[in-house]
């Protein structure tokens, strides 16, 4: 099998496609929510409806924690503790879209 110009510039498009995507991708810059007694409560209510050890693989595979339940203790905390976001932040009440919970 003969590979001809059009099937180069199909593999010259894929090679461009791929190194975009590394080059663009990295190591995450948001900061996990620390995993401390100060967040326990944050954690407690994220997984307050964990599979417990004894759970299928399946109900362990497809587990969500309860983010937005979690979420809501975020800014009365934070504003009791006095913690300032920084200027660009974005809004307050989405915090675990971008800080990850640590397992």
């Amino acid at each position: 099998m003969k590979i001809e110009k059009r099937d180069w510039l199909f593999i010259a498009l894929i090679v461009v496609v791929v190194g975009t995507f590394i080059a663009i991708s990295g190591k995450e810059k948001t900061t996990p929510v620390p995993n401390n007694p100060i967040h326990n409560p944050v954690y407690q209510e994220a997984y307050k409806n964990a599979p417990g050890p004894d759970a299928s693989i399946f109900a362990k595979a497809f587990f969500k924690p309860a983010k937005k339940d979690a979420e809501q203790l975020c800014e009365p905390c934070h504003q009791q503790y006095g913690v300032k976001l920084p200027p660009n932040h974005p809004p307050k009440h989405r915090c675990l879209f971008c800080h990850k919970l640590v397992k």
